[in-house]
């Protein structure tokens, strides 16, 4: 701006006017500003002056600012850890620890879990040490609770009896003769499906029976309840002899250390021959007391009562011996015989203490599920506010269903047993990843059957309850052979949803339902992806029904059937169609589609297809000796005058 046009603005001005109104005046206003600037940001060095202008300073970054640290030592405190938390760690980008992942050979994402030895060679490349540093997880404070009780507080506790023996030998007839109840009607293929635990009060000695099923296929559970038993009372009908279940059942109750009864049923029976039994069990090293051994032995009849009572008192007689005792003044501990998931009531299992005394409204954990006791059903249907040593209850209040084995603890802590439950799901979910690998990851499934290795049929096992599910899964794994392996991928209680779909169609696996339905979104999910649902009632349908996918699977023999020869007299060069030999069937036949040797002096010069047959300008399907026709081969035309075409299939050989 000019002086001259300065000096009129600044004459305008008459300060004898109140209300003078200043004008707009850009120049000036830019002017402020600037002075503005310069009072706030006077600090500003020259340097960032450029072009008369004043630059923006620029902020000292958190780099400059503060001096880089170097992390020479870090530390873990579980058993793994994730790639993120490793970052956070050692200080170092998650970029730069996935390449040195990469490296080491390890395909990983910012998520995945590394074990100490893996993230200690990482660690290593950036020159940092790790060290374990273990904390106090909440199963270590959980172990601490379970102390080691006194001498003065241990009462004596009723026994518990496992009743063992072969299908149809009188088992469950003699406990519900003992217990005056008849729950045998309406059992699917007569057969014994779930273990139940009952009390018997003889005279004021009580006593607990478990029923564990005779049936071969549910050696786990009758192994669970060996377990979890003081004596075993072995079914043998007198009419019958030893049996292969009754075998397994004597080496499950030696491999526990449980003594052993043995009750000598059916003796109402005319065929009935115990010496024969007896005689028989010597060569299991059961040898009868009268016999100058040490096994109990008591013929019983469970239609008419006979010696049942005799039986009972060599039972007490065995507890007294082993001096059986429980402090019931603790918190409850125990094992689940059965578990569930009703409708109605939500997760069930029916839990045996074995030491302390349960009430309803502890805290307990138990496996994968935490909860509060909300209520407890004994044997006879009676609700229960507790429940003693050697007691067996069903209880209601988990957060989801058990598993059928697991051992149950009450905790004063709800909060505990929460932290509880999430270490066990983690350490699942990493034992879990962990046996995948090589197994089910289509980066090394192919590679595994192109070295030799078993094929394998992937199976999802979804039952009522939890003691079906680990008998159909070890009935089922039995059958894998050295050609396939029979792999469960999943096995849970409840019905079939889409999830378990979705999974056996990731994995091309078949579902197994026992005794359970698929809802309507997995029946459909199921119809849209192909995937096979198979339901069951008895273990036997399904095992043979696997028996069969299974030679499905196996790689099929073949035999070679000869069709026919043809001489090829001519060959021809047709537009559209390349090289057409024309032929002159010699003997038997030649088959469209059929496989094909070119033999050249009795040398084999290409081995295929015929993809094309004619006689003339028609197409056919065969042409049979003595007749003319025209044949292409699938990929091959370097065909002569003089070759031998030679026909034939490859027919599968029946297993």
């Amino acid at each position: 701006m000019t002086p001259a046009v300065e000096k009129e603005r600044v004459s305008n001005y008459d300060p004898n006017k109140k209300n003078y109104v200043r004008q707009h005046d850009p120049e000036r206003v830019a002017r402020n500003r600037k002075q503005l600037a310069r009072e706030n940001f006077n600090g500003i060095d020259d340097d960032v002056v450029r072009g008369g202008r004043r630059a923006r300073a620029k902020r000292p970054s958190a780099q400059q600012l503060m001096a880089p640290i170097r992390i020479e030592k870090a530390f873990m405190t579980a058993e793994t850890i994730t790639v993120k938390d490793l970052t956070e760690r050692i200080g170092k980008p998650a970029g730069d620890i996935l390449k040195k992942l990469l490296l080491l050979g390890v395909m990983a994402n910012i998520n995945s879990e590394l074990d100490f030895d893996t993230a200690g060679l990482v660690c290593a490349e950036f020159g940092v040490e790790l060290e374990m540093n273990m904390a106090k997880t909440a199963e270590d404070a959980l172990t601490e609770t379970d102390v080691e009780d006194a001498e003065e507080e241990l009462e004596p506790r009723p026994p518990v009896i496992t009743i063992m023996g072969h299908v149809d030998h009188g088992k469950t007839s003699l406990l519900d003769y003992i217990r005056h109840t008849h729950v045998t009607a309406g059992e699917a293929g007569g057969i014994t499906q779930h273990i139940g635990a009952y009390t018997v009060d003889l005279d004021g000695s009580v006593i607990t029976f478990l029923d564990t099923p005779g049936h071969e296929a549910f050696t786990a559970m009758r192994a669970r309840g060996t377990q979890s038993t003081d004596i075993a009372v072995l079914v043998v009908a007198a009419d019958d002899g030893v049996m292969p279940q009754t075998i397994e059942s004597i080496n499950h109750a030696k491999a526990a250390g449980v003594p052993l009864i043995v009750a000598i049923n059916k003796m109402d029976k005319e065929a009935a021959n115990p010496e024969r039994v007896k005689q028989d069990l010597t060569a299991y090293e059961l040898v009868p007391e009268e016999w100058g051994g040490d096994t109990i032995m008591v013929p019983v009849s469970a239609a008419t009562g006979e010696g049942v009572d005799n039986l009972l008192e060599m039972i007490l007689l065995q507890a007294d011996v082993l001096q059986l005792r429980a402090n019931p003044n603790r918190m409850a501990k125990g094992v689940i015989i059965e578990a569930k998931l009703d409708k109605a009531r939500g997760p069930l299992a029916t839990v045996l203490v074995q030491n302390g005394t349960l009430h309803v409204g502890d805290n307990i954990v138990v496996g994968l599920a935490s909860g509060r006791v909300r209520a407890m059903v004994n044997d006879k249907g009676e609700r229960v506010e507790s429940a003693g040593p050697s007691m067996p209850v069903e209880v209601a209040g988990f957060s989801e269903v058990p598993s059928a084995g697991d051992d149950i603890m009450a905790v004063t802590d709800d909060h505990l047993g929460r932290q509880v439950v999430q270490e066990r799901r983690d350490k699942l979910k990493v034992a879990r990843v962990a046996s995948t690998v090589g197994k089910v990851s289509l980066d090394n499934l192919f590679s595994q059957i192109d070295q030799g290795k078993v094929e394998t049929l992937n199976l999802i096992i979804k039952a009522d309850v939890q003691g079906s599910v680990e008998a159909v899964k070890q009935a089922l794994e039995k059958l894998s052979n050295e050609k396939v392996k029979v792999r469960v991928l999943h096995s849970a209680v409840g019905a079939i949803n889409k999830d378990d779909v979705n999974l056996a169609s990731a994995f091309n696996a078949i579902i197994i339902g026992f005794n359970i339905r698929p809802d309507n979104n997995a029946r459909e999910s199921a119809e849209r992806e192909g995937v096979d649902i198979r339901l069951y009632r008895i273990i036997y349908q399904a095992i043979e029904d696997i028996e069969k996918a299974m030679k499905g699977m196996l790689a099929p023999e073949f035999k070679e059937t000869l069709l026919g020869h043809a001489e090829v007299r001519n060959v021809f060069r047709i537009t559209g169609a390349g090289i057409v030999a024309g032929c002159y069937v010699t003997d038997g036949k030649l088959q469209r589609n059929a496989q094909v040797r070119l033999l050249r002096d009795n040398v084999v010069v290409f081995e295929g297809k015929l993809s094309s047959l004619k006689r003339f300008k028609d197409d056919a399907k065969e042409v049979a000796q003595g007749y003319e026709c025209g044949a292409s081969l699938d990929g091959y035309n370097d065909i002569k005058e003089g070759d031998i075409v030679e026909c034939f299939v490859m027919e599968e050989i029946e297993r």
